[in-house]
């Protein structure tokens, strides 16, 4: 088998081991803060930072969602992680943003954060800041879902069917939930530019 092959009957193996019912939970976490006038904070870190600032571009635009990412501002990441360090870049940035029990921090992450092994502690520390403010916490990882997954009240983990291919199937399936859930009736309120095209 090819490489492109096996690389594609990974995907779809993934497409059908993916949690149904983790992907309605995270619909309904959105859904509910727009409902009560709350933010998104889609936090990431390397790829998923990309991923991150994409998602947010479509939670405002598609589904009217008040949404942010961190790593948007570079020269507040770079500043905080020069002067406080990297675990401290998100928690900080959340407390100027005044994080409340209303708003939903959303981590994409390959491991989901682990500060044992010193991986992504700035998703941890997030997340822990965000438990002692009572707000909501969502992920969409990797692998067993780290941190995040122990501690989200919705978190879609995408399944390991290639233990070398781990990261590449998390940061890709990423982009296929969020688009999947800023295309659903249910969170979408714009149109999207070329569904609307005549052909």
């Amino acid at each position: 088998m090819s490489l492109i092959k096996a690389y594609l009957r990974d995907a779809a193996r993934i497409l059908e081991l993916i949690d149904e019912n983790a992907v309605e939970a995270l619909l309904a976490e959105l859904v509910g803060v727009r409902e009560r006038g709350g933010r998104l904070f889609v936090l990431g870190v390397g790829g998923s930072a990309g991923n991150a600032s994409h998602a947010v571009n479509d939670f405002r635009k598609l589904c009217g969602i008040e949404a942010y990412a961190p790593t948007d501002n570079v020269s507040e990441l770079t500043a905080r992680v020069n002067d406080d360090g990297w675990e401290a870049t998100f928690s900080g940035w959340l407390e100027v943003s005044k994080l409340a029990s209303r708003d939903l921090l959303l981590v994409f992450s390959v491991g989901g954060g682990d500060r044992e092994r010193n991986v992504s502690p700035n998703l941890v520390r997030a997340l822990e800041y965000g438990q002692s403010v009572g707000a909501r916490l969502a992920g969409i990882v990797g692998r067993d879902g780290g941190f995040t997954a122990r501690v989200a009240h919705a978190c879609v983990i995408i399944p390991t069917v290639n233990r070398a291919a781990v990261t590449p199937h998390s940061e890709a399936f990423q982009g296929v939930i969020w688009h999947f859930l800023v295309s659903h009736p249910a969170l979408q309120r714009s149109g999207m530019k070329w569904e609307s095209e005549r052909s």
